[in-house]
């Protein structure tokens, strides 16, 4: 996806208790956490993601793609593929699907890291869903 225009993105961290998003936009490739939406009986809190789209508008999802460390599809990638058929069904944008091995691990120890640098005690892990879709979304800029 080639853009010379600015587009609001969200990144999204699938997972079957609770979904991180992150916004960014192409013209810095930068992105930030901004929520931890919770799945209760496989269905996330549509209402919570319908005001987060409506406030930050994005044109396109960014869903992160959880493969085997092989590289082939795992259980949650095939629920993630699923979640991203059904985003772009609701808000009419397309989605595009990034690999995200490893970016939960690396969100963990950032935030760890982050709380150890101003003193506090890692005791925020609703942070880390956050932070692995800000991760994710990066790293997709940083491969177009």
């Amino acid at each position: 996806m080639q853009s010379t225009s600015p587009l609001t993105l969200f990144g999204i961290d699938y997972g079957t208790r609770k979904i991180g998003v992150a916004v960014g936009q192409n013209l810095t490739n930068t992105a930030m956490g901004i929520a931890v939406i919770a799945v209760r009986n496989g269905e996330p809190d549509w209402i919570e993601l319908d005001k987060l789209v409506q406030r930050w508008k994005p044109g396109a999802f960014v869903v992160g793609m959880p493969f085997n460390m092989d590289g082939t599809e795992s259980e949650m990638s095939v629920q993630a593929n699923k979640f991203a058929r059904i985003l772009t069904e609701r808000y009419q944008k397309p989605c595009y699907p990034v690999d995200e091995r490893l970016s939960t691990r690396a969100a963990r120890e950032i935030t760890r890291n982050n709380a150890e640098m101003i003193g506090k005690r890692y005791d925020d892990k609703s942070r880390v869903d956050s932070m692995a879709a800000q991760l994710l979304l990066e790293s997709w800029f940083a491969s177009q």
